[in-house]
């Protein structure tokens, strides 16, 4: 079956006792027994819930691989997986990470005794000499937040490997329809399914994807036992949502793609970062691991920093918020919003994020979007 085949059906069957098409949301707490620990599979919510199964059957399907747990958020399902290591472990991660990734580790997991340790995982040089210090985990964002960074999956893959380092790829900004690390030698995957897998604004979800069947049992174990289990009514929003997927993200790139063309020849503009511009300094190795480009931008203005932050308040079609991944436009500041919990000294280490605006573009008409950014500059 091609993807967007499965987004629709793959774990979407018919209501057995019912023939309903659409799946019912099972909100339950709890599940009648036959006898103490008889039952039929499902015990208490935090748990399993059939719609939290519904959902799992069909990202992993669409990531090419055989195990998916989901989890409340992005950030569950990284604490489920670190839960794995023991005090002393160390994870090797991309410099320019997420800031509630970053957060988590340096605030909460180094109080446990497990470290990170930032590479530049565009080069991979400097990912093998790191990799020989021997990490329990790797962790990739490609592209990267916010400076949309593309690193080398299969290469990644391949040295990990070589080093007996698990893999790990944060996949949220692709999406599973642009990108299968898996496919490519990446040994797990870890999305925010409130992002563009939900597509819509309305959830909050996570989710670990692998081939791993000790992987699969670790993370079903760790949802339940440290209460890092989603809404069955956010599952089944997630598994409505996904269906449209393919649709959604090719418009997202549509339009990303004229806007980034748009803004790279406007004379108040000093940089655009999009994999998909030819500039790019890895735009064939993006070309190559990804079916498009992705839906989002960001930009350094050839502005003072007051005026690129007045311009970014001024928009009409693009809303001023956190997150990304959804049908409307969205444009923040990361280092006023999402990556504000890392310290100027450190977010100085990532590249120069000041004055950085980044776009998360929508679905809506292409060339409204470009008129938008366009009236704004004027």
């Amino acid at each position: 079956m091609q993807f967007s085949t499965k987004a629709i059906h793959v774990g979407q069957e018919p209501d057995p006792s019912t023939g309903s098409v659409i799946p019912p949301i099972h909100m339950t707490s709890t599940y009648a027994q036959e006898a103490p620990d008889i039952h039929r599979g499902y015990d208490y919510t935090r748990a399993n819930n059939p719609n939290f199964v519904n959902l799992e059957l069909t990202l992993a399907a669409l990531e090419q691989a055989k195990y998916a747990t989901v989890f409340s958020s992005g950030l569950g399902a990284l604490t489920a997986l670190v839960s794995t290591l023991a005090s002393g472990d160390k994870v090797l991660a991309t410099n320019d990470l997420y800031g509630g990734t970053y957060r988590l580790f340096v605030k909460v997991f180094r109080k446990f005794g497990i470290e990170i340790e930032v590479v530049d995982t565009q080069d991979l040089d400097a990912v093998e000499a790191a990799l020989k210090s021997k990490p329990k985990m790797i962790l990739i964002e490609s592209p990267s937040n916010p400076l949309l960074r593309i690193s080398d999956l299969e290469a990644i893959g391949k040295l990990a490997r070589k080093y007996g380092v698990r893999s790990l790829v944060d996949n949220t900004f692709a999406s599973a329809y642009l990108q299968n690390p898996i496919a490519l030698g990446i040994d797990v995957v870890l999305h925010s399914t409130t992002k563009y897998i939900g597509g819509h604004s309305d959830i909050i979800g996570g989710v670990v994807i692998s081939d791993d069947q000790e992987l699969k049992k670790e993370m079903d174990f760790a949802r339940k036992a440290l209460g890092l289990n989603p809404s069955p009514f956010d599952c089944w929003l997630a598994s409505r949502g996904v269906k449209t997927l393919a649709l959604r993200m090719e418009k997202h790139c549509e339009n990303a793609k004229k806007l980034a063309a748009f803004l790279a020849n406007h004379k108040s503009v000093k940089k655009v970062y999009y994999p998909g511009l030819a500039d790019h300094p890895l735009h064939a190795v993006a070309k190559k691991q990804m079916r498009h480009f992705g839906g989002m931008i960001s930009v350094q203005f050839d502005m003072e920093l007051e005026k690129a932050l007045k311009l970014a308040s001024s928009l009409k079609l693009f809303t001023l918020a956190e997150s990304l991944g959804g049908v409307e436009s969205l444009v923040g500041y990361p280092s006023a919003m999402t990556h504000a919990s890392i310290p100027e000294k450190d977010r100085s280490k990532i590249g120069n994020l000041e004055g950085i605006i980044r776009f998360s573009v929508g679905i809506e008409d292409g060339n409204d979007l470009v008129e938008d950014v366009k009236m704004a500059l004027e």
